[in-house]
């Protein structure tokens, strides 16, 4: 019989912004819930609300078979379970980190006994039990535990999948923030070149809005040429045109006093790949630069 009852009881260690959010959804939801916080008060505050607070990190594994762990950091999940007995426990490890981090501590776990999964939360705080603001959490590793508890770890918010190699959650988590950056940082620097001008941010946010999702379609597009092979098919503006347009684009930032900082990175990286061999690559799009991220 599976762990996927409504009412199914769990453990959860670490209760910051994103621990307690994830606690009080699952009080919400009636699941009977033991919580640790290596600052007491925290576990106090959440007692209050129904849940009980376990005098030990060790006291509050033994509660339940299913433990979620939402601490700072990968050094912080090895302290707090550093000498607790695992065996036959099923461990949800939500607290960020990098797959490397992840995968080893798959191997530890399982040494313990344990069945392991890792997750990567794509939701803030208060995103957490409102499933009208889109947030989810990947899973990665134990495919059983996975399927055994789903109804439970989807309450917060979506649960996905991504496969059993632990380090996998992590991986989606971080390439989706990383793409994430890169558009904050193209947003920033058109502010930045707007700044001081006849042009109030408010007017030009809806214009950038409108940009940005027209350009989505690279998304898609870059997919389908990394998996072919094939950079030049169907190509409408090419590297050789996007090469010579970036002159315009940094000399417009030296005109408005702008750093060019945020952008010059992928200027360099274009035109490094126009360079290795221009009529190769000249008639490409922008998608055989990701080429040269890889060392």
């Amino acid at each position: 019989m599976t762990d996927t009852t409504p009412q199914s009881s769990l453990t959860l260690l670490g209760l910051g912004d994103m621990g307690t959010a994830l606690a009080r959804t699952w009080l919400a939801a009636g699941h009977p819930l033991t919580v640790w916080n290596r600052t007491p008060a925290k576990a106090g505050v959440l007692a209050a609300e129904g849940a009980v607070a376990a005098p030990s990190a060790a006291a509050a594994v033994a509660a339940n078979r299913l433990v979620v762990v939402c601490l700072l950091d990968d050094a912080s999940v090895g302290a707090a379970l550093d000498g607790i007995d695992l065996a036959g426990k099923d461990l949800v490890n939500l607290t960020t980190g990098t797959p490397a981090e992840a995968r080893a501590r798959a191997v530890w776990a399982e040494e313990r006994g344990a069945r392991y999964l890792d997750g990567g939360i794509m939701a803030t705080p208060t995103m957490i039990g409102v499933p009208e603001t889109g947030g989810y959490v990947f899973h990665s590793g134990s495919r059983a535990l996975f399927d055994a508890h789903r109804a439970v770890l989807e309450v917060p918010a979506g649960a996905r999948f991504v496969g059993e190699n632990p380090g996998h959650a992590a991986l989606h988590d971080v390439a989706l923030l990383s793409a994430m950056w890169g558009m904050f940082a193209g947003i920033s620097h058109a502010y930045a070149l707007t700044e001081g001008e006849d042009i109030a941010p408010k007017d030009l946010a809806p214009l950038l809005s409108e940009w940005l999702g027209a350009m989505g379609f690279f998304v898609g597009n870059a997919a389908e040429r990394l998996t072919s092979g094939d950079f030049t098919s169907g190509v409408v503006s090419n590297l050789a045109m996007q090469v010579a347009g970036s002159g315009t684009m940094l000399r417009t930032a030296e005109e408005q006093g702008v750093s060019t900082e945020l952008v010059s990175p992928y200027v360099d990286l274009l035109r490094r790949r126009l360079a290795a061999d221009p009529a190769a690559h000249g008639g490409e799009d922008t998608t055989g630069a990701i080429l040269l991220l890889k060392r």
